[in-house]
């Protein structure tokens, strides 16, 4: 992102411009450097492609306000990250580039200028547990609606929109260079066919307002750091008449103090003396719904890693649940008493005498064999 050139710059605007300074701006730059003009021109082909970039960005007020607070960075981060290629170009502006080289002589009826709202990103935090068991959380989300005054289409209430005196409703002017006619966008309706001659007092005619939405989101348990959830139309409104876009929740878990997980098993980690290890016990482990009763076998070695069925996370496709792994550790006594010491020192004796007689056995067996 660090090298792209500012999007002013790009289209030689103010930053105050108005939109159609900015579309004005675009048309001159897309009919020098559109690929049909400068076959093979690869120079030509990338100022195209960044010229329809920043006019992307600068006609949509949302976008606009990103960029001028944050930048290419902020952009980013609420997922725009340009055109994939000249398909996306054509498919965002297609309406434009049939006005800028002459296609098409009728006027576009409102459904043929209806575009799809853009999708929005939100980030949402969980902790551990709420990722584990699912929960429902109410999301405040700052988007562009259909106006409710004017229904979205821009009049002002009371009002219509009337036929484009300057191009009779056509959405094109025509002008005469010598042996040929050129077709242009109506400079007075952009192409629309028809004008607004009262706009609307609270979307200044756009026929949508920046407003906050509260949007209740229920989250399945088993969700992980990197889960995405899609929430249908609850992106921006569409312009003309076109449906909304999407909202995109992106998810964040927590760290838990205690637990650790590994897909959709959890990984505790518990403390046991090397008595409770040599000799068995019963405990009780933490889960994470309550606590269960498990038994420690006689002889169990430190990092020794056992395994509770079901008590893991649900796993999202099956909604089986992952088991609880309990990592022993066998922790060293310190700060022995008298009567602690001399027992341990008792054990050694027993424990050397045994190993002694263990390592007698071994090389009296590998004496014989050798003789």
């Amino acid at each position: 992102m660090a090298n792209k050139r500012d999007y002013y710059e790009i289209l030689g605007v103010g930053r105050d411009a108005a939109e159609g300074d900015l579309k004005s701006a675009y048309r001159k730059l897309a009919l020098q450097y559109h690929p049909d003009r400068n076959p093979g021109d690869r120079e030509a082909e990338e100022k195209f492609k960044e010229a329809a970039e920043a006019y992307e960005v600068l006609r949509d007020v949302r976008k606009r306000k990103i960029y001028d607070q944050y930048g290419h960075q902020g952009l980013e981060g609420n997922g725009f990250s340009g055109f994939g290629g000249f398909e996306d170009i054509f498919s965002s502006f297609g309406d434009i580039f049939e006005d800028f080289f002459g296609f098409g002589g009728r006027q576009r009826s409102q459904r043929s200028r209806a575009q799809r709202g853009n999708d929005l990103r939100y980030d949402l935090s969980i902790t551990f547990m709420e990722a584990a068991f699912g929960v429902e959380h109410e999301i405040d989300v700052e988007k562009m609606t259909r106006c409710p005054a004017c229904e979205g289409n821009g009049c002002e209430p009371g009002t219509r929109m009337e036929t484009c005196s300057q191009c009779g409703g056509r959405g094109q002017a025509s002008r005469t260079q010598g042996f040929f006619t050129v077709s242009t966008t109506c400079p007075s309706c952009n192409g629309l066919g028809q004008t607004i001659p009262h706009p609307c007092s609270k979307c200044k005619g756009r026929g949508q307002v920046l407003e906050r939405k509260k949007v209740m989101l229920k989250i399945p348990g088993g969700v992980d750091t990197g889960s995405r959830l899609r929430l249908t139309g609850e992106g921006e409104a569409g312009s003309f008449g076109g449906p909304p876009g999407d909202l995109y929740v992106f998810i964040h878990v927590e760290p838990h103090e205690f637990f650790k997980r590994d897909n959709s098993d959890i990984i505790c980690r518990i403390p046991i003396s090397f008595v409770q290890a040599a000799l068995g016990d019963k405990i009780k482990v933490p889960t994470l719904t309550d606590e269960k009763e498990f038994q420690i076998p006689r002889g169990t070695q430190h990092g020794t890693v056992f395994r509770l069925k079901g008590e893991g996370f649900p796993s999202l496709k099956t909604r089986h649940r992952g088991d609880l792994l309990i990592q022993v550790n066998v922790k060293t006594p310190t700060n022995l008493n008298k009567k602690q010491e001399a027992l341990l020192k008792e054990f050694a004796k027993i424990e050397s005498a045994k190993l002694t007689n263990k390592l007698k056995s071994i090389l009296k067996g590998s004496s014989e064999a050798a003789n």
